[in-house]
């Protein structure tokens, strides 16, 4: 049975969140209603519940948390519009004047510095060994229109350290969803966003994911990204879309991209631009280049290939577990593209490992057939290695990237070889071996 006094209580509580709701929406009246508005990183959008709108579910959020400050249980920062630390009228009216707007992220970079705010602007030359498929400069992708934006959750974030290349971490994809006005969709789990963090604060990426869209079509999505500054970090999609689908449009489009992420959150937005339009007449006030310092090691865009090598020791023996197969079909790169992803496994012989079930084996099924499996080890004493096997079948070379101060770090220098994958129960089995010349 309910107390009398805990009925009063119920009762009370519900006449004051309706109170509150009724107060709100006199204030929406007085505001008035606007029905679209940009927002930017770095200012809170009052799209509380992120379904792109602002309407009464975000009222119902607020009103949550109203009348509460920081440190108190209910006290929701993202709720804190006006970042006063207080949930209060302020950020009531300020979600008022927004109501039934629709959120449209350009994800505009927040600017440290004068500096920083004139670079933005700025044509972005890439390095010359991560050129991103646009060596002549990166323009300012809000320059351009937007084409469609995706937002993701974040399974894994690993951070390996410092490696051969830089400042290591990974980015698991858990899945997410892509809107935009001629696609819509979802992002497939197992996606990967290398990011690669020099020591002058410059960044290169390189990001893989696949795209299934509503009426079930799968696409290949690979870019790479630059910045000189990590205020002003610029993506270069380059999609593969079936050439014979209505998206065929993605293959023959120059597309600049943002990639936001929000490591509390464990988001990742990426916006992407259609930047055609776009004249690309770099000079030195127009543009600032990407520089890294001398003694850093370039990474590398395409699979080693081996030559004049031969088998060795046996290293390990991988017993990689495989998904369904995401066929995309004949693509602009002249072949079949397939993508079989890795959904775990074991790795014994000379270190021990699981595989973890992410990355995927990116195949272009044309003659002869080549494949790019991407993915990740953990070894049994918790080192993550980057693992990339890739090639013709018959001259396949895996290559690694571990920390630099790991007992591990011999995979950084040693070369290796592959064997064809053979098939057992639920995936493959593939050996590697030392390389011998």
């Amino acid at each position: 049975m309910v107390k009398s006094e805990d009925r009063i209580h119920m009762i009370s509580t519900r006449r004051h969140g309706l109170l509150f709701i009724s107060f709100v929406i006199m204030i929406f009246i007085t505001v008035g209603f606007i029905q679209c508005i940009s927002t930017a990183q770095g200012t809170k959008a009052p799209d509380l519940n992120d379904d792109k709108v602002v309407n009464m579910a975000d009222v119902i959020l607020l009103a949550g948390a109203f009348n509460s400050v920081s440190g108190d249980e209910k006290y929701k920062a993202e709720y804190d519009l006006n970042s006063d630390n207080s949930i209060n009228m302020a950020d009531v009216i300020l979600i008022a004047g927004q109501f039934n707007k629709v959120i449209i992220s350009t994800s505009i970079p927040t600017p440290t510095s004068p500096q920083q705010t004139n670079d933005i602007e700025k044509i972005l030359i890439p390095h010359k060994s991560w050129t991103c498929g646009m060596a002549d400069g990166i323009p300012k992708p809000e320059n351009g229109s937007l084409v469609l934006e995706a937002s993701m959750k974040l399974d894994q974030v690993y951070d390996l350290g410092k490696t051969q290349y830089g400042q290591r971490k990974v980015y698991v994809i858990q899945g997410g969803t892509i809107t935009g006005t001629k696609l819509s969709g979802s992002i497939m789990s197992g996606g990967l966003d290398f990011q690669l963090d020099i020591s002058n604060g410059a960044m290169e990426i390189e990001q893989i994911f696949v795209i299934k869209t509503t009426d079930g079509t799968y696409i290949y999505l690979r870019s790479a990204g630059t910045a000189a500054n990590q205020n002003d970090i610029r993506m270069v999609p380059d999609f593969e879309a079936p050439t014979s689908s209505s998206y065929s449009w993605l293959n023959t489009g120059k597309y600049v991209g943002r990639r936001i992420i929000d490591t509390a959150a464990k988001t990742m937005k990426i916006s992407v631009y259609d930047v055609s339009g776009i004249n690309i007449n770099p000079n030195s006030s127009n543009s600032i280049t990407v520089n890294e310092p001398t003694d850093v090691k370039d990474q590398p865009w395409d699979y080693r290939k081996a030559s004049s090598e031969k088998n060795g020791s046996q290293f390990i023996v991988e017993s990689v577990s495989l998904g369904s197969s995401q066929s995309v079909g004949a693509t602009k790169k002249g072949g079949n593209r397939n993508i079989i992803p890795i959904t775990g496994g074991t790795v014994t012989g000379k270190l021990n490992a699981k595989i973890i079930p992410a990355g995927a084996d990116y195949q272009n099924l044309s003659s002869p057939m080549t494949i790019d499996a991407r993915y990740l080890w953990m070894t049994n004493d918790g080192e993550i290695i980057i693992v990339r096997n890739g090639g013709q079948f018959g001259a396949l070379v895996p290559t690694f990237e571990v920390r630099a101060d790991s007992k591990y770090s011999y995979l950084n220098n040693n070369l290796y070889l592959s064997s064809n994958p053979a098939m057992i129960s639920a995936g493959v089995s593939i050996t590697f071996y030392e390389s011998q010349k």
